[in-house]
């Protein structure tokens, strides 16, 4: 296929009218049945290198990613254009998940979506021999190599999916934040011919600064001060669930119509939330970064960090979600150094059980098979131990999981190699060294978008002028004593009651009659109910 010929099929298709260079670069490739990895900033296009070609095979495309809510965004956005597209993840019941394998082995899906996880799933690997496989996508790649800054060890799996395809068939892998350490491992791993398209990463309508604090008091004074006078709705970003409804709580206090989203919410609230921030519902959201990444909004025009992220990869990836329409977005990182390293060190200290808990796990299994039940019993761990347990132990080639008939079994294999804790040690310092690098970046007086392009292996030769080290403004916290006076009413005041569905139970009642009434009961407000008959409130 001529580029000319596909993009007469692109502007039939999804109504666009030419590739840019570096994408039909991919997809020419793709289209010949070769494999590629992608690393291209984010909003660059990267989903429309795997999508366009799906649309032209003859077969299921599988993308396995682990952002659920770009599944439902990109399967919504490909049915309106009408391309046959679903997922397979954890929201769905297992009913809707067999229904939409059942539907890609008959071939009635052209691109399928599923998250990682579900590789350990009996239903979807006894149908991947029936399933006619026209590409594999590898998204947010970086999480299938250990040098990754999310590298999630149950991701290699996918990896024994691209081992099971023909040497035709085509293998994407995409990514907007890879180290050529990085790169190497997913190159490795992926293994073949594989050719690697490295683009520019430098995005010059982010304007990025640093705001030096003493306080978390003084993040929100300046937040209550400053954030209406930011352009349009933007995403705050929170290191802790807490904290997330802390700041949406003092915002709305103080007037500015925000909300909280953390993945302690249940499914519905998250995609009703997802569903304002599309709609410019508030002037922004509270997150932790369980939100952002696969959102397919081009018009966040701020990204506020209240506590320094884990490296500057993270950061380039979290800020990567404002300004992909192009326009002039502000990114503010706010900086205590007394105290916003603390809550870091101590998720590398814990990322990782101890190692006495890895021997008691290793001493069960070297006794007789057990279930992940008899595990967590017998050995006394909390079951998201035991899931990051396993999954070392797995990659390792220490302990497997199988099946006995009935039930799954881990197990140990035979002649495995020996278990080593020390390679865990190694991971910690690079992590520390991470974050070493971000306090550089908070502490640079070179341009910070030239910071974080460097540091991801991308030199540009191009002059930044987009940060507060060279021509854009300076942000200071000012002392304002009627804010510090109603931020401390506001901390001997309970939270104001945010109005989301976790916020609130739900209670059926019968009455005599026969009618069925529902009780809601406010959790931060315990004498506070209201009488609903159907969608109707009728009393208080």
């Amino acid at each position: 296929m001529t580029r000319e010929e596909a993009e007469n099929k692109l502007k039939e298709i999804f109504g666009l009218d030419h590739f840019y260079d570096e994408q039909w670069k991919a997809i020419e490739r793709i289209l010949k049945g070769e494999r590629i990895l992608m690393i291209e900033r984010t909003g660059f296009g990267k989903s429309l290198c795997y999508q366009f070609p799906a649309t032209q095979f003859d077969g299921v495309t599988v993308i396995f990613s682990p952002l659920i809510a770009l599944m439902r965004d990109q399967v919504d956005s490909l049915r309106k254009k009408g391309i046959s597209a679903a997922y397979i993840n954890s929201e769905q019941t297992p009913e809707e998940n067999l229904e939409v394998i059942e539907k890609a082995k008959a071939g009635e899906i052209k691109i399928l979506y599923i998250a990682p996880e579900r590789l350990d799933n009996d239903l979807w690997n006894n149908a991947t021999s029936e399933i006619k496989f026209s590409m594999v996508v590898i998204d947010e790649a970086h999480t299938i190599s250990m040098w990754g800054h999310d590298f999630r060890p149950a991701f290699r799996k996918i990896v024994n999916v691209v081992n099971l395809l023909n040497d035709l068939c085509p293998v994407l892998a995409v990514t907007a934040t890879a180290t050529k350490k990085v790169q190497e491992d997913i190159e490795a791993q992926i293994g073949g011919k594989i050719t690697t398209i490295r683009g520019s990463l430098e995005r010059e309508n982010l304007r990025l600064h640093v705001i030096q604090v003493n306080s978390e008091e003084e993040k929100m004074i300046w937040l209550a001060k400053n954030l209406n006078s930011l352009p349009g709705t933007g995403l705050i970003y929170t290191g802790t669930r807490t904290s997330t409804e802390d700041y949406a709580g003092w915002l709305n206090y103080v007037g500015i119509k925000s909300t909280w989203y953390n993945a302690g919410l249940d499914a519905d609230s998250r995609r009703s939330i997802e569903k304002g921030l599309m709609n410019n519902e508030w002037k922004c959201i509270v997150s932790t970064n369980a939100l952002g990444m696969g959102v397919d909004k081009s018009d966040i025009r701020f990204v506020i960090h209240t506590q320094i992220p884990a490296s500057p990869i993270h950061y380039y990836q979290e800020i990567g979600r404002a300004g992909r329409d192009g326009k002039l977005s502000e990114i503010i990182l706010f900086f205590n150094e007394d105290k916003d390293l603390e809550l870091q060190k101590s998720f590398i200290e814990n990322a990782r059980p101890s190692e006495e808990k890895y021997n008691r796990v290793l001493n069960c299994l070297s006794k007789a098979i057990h279930t992940k039940t008899e595990v967590l019993v017998e050995c006394n761990i909390k079951d998201s131990q035991l899931r990051t347990i396993k999954a070392d132990l797995i990659d390792m080639g220490i302990v497997r999981e199988v099946s006995d008939g009935k039930r799954k079994v881990l197990e140990m294999v035979m002649n495995a190699p020996k278990f080593d804790y020390h390679s865990f040690d190694q991971q910690k310092a690079v992590k520390v060294g991470h974050l070493k690098s971000m306090v550089d970046y908070v502490n640079t007086t070179k341009p910070r978008m030239q910071f974080l392009c460097e540091y991801l292996d991308c030199k540009d030769n191009v002059e930044y002028k987009n940060c507060d080290n060279t021509d854009a403004k300076k942000y200071y916290v000012e002392h304002d004593s009627a804010l510090e006076n109603k931020l401390k009413l506001y901390r001997e005041s309970s939270f104001p009651m945010l109005n989301l569905a976790n916020s609130a139970m739900w209670k059926e009642i019968k009455k005599e009659d026969g009618e069925t009434y529902k009780l809601k009961m406010y959790v931060r407000y315990p004498d506070t109910y209201e009488f609903y008959r159907g969608d109707e409130l009728i009393g208080e």
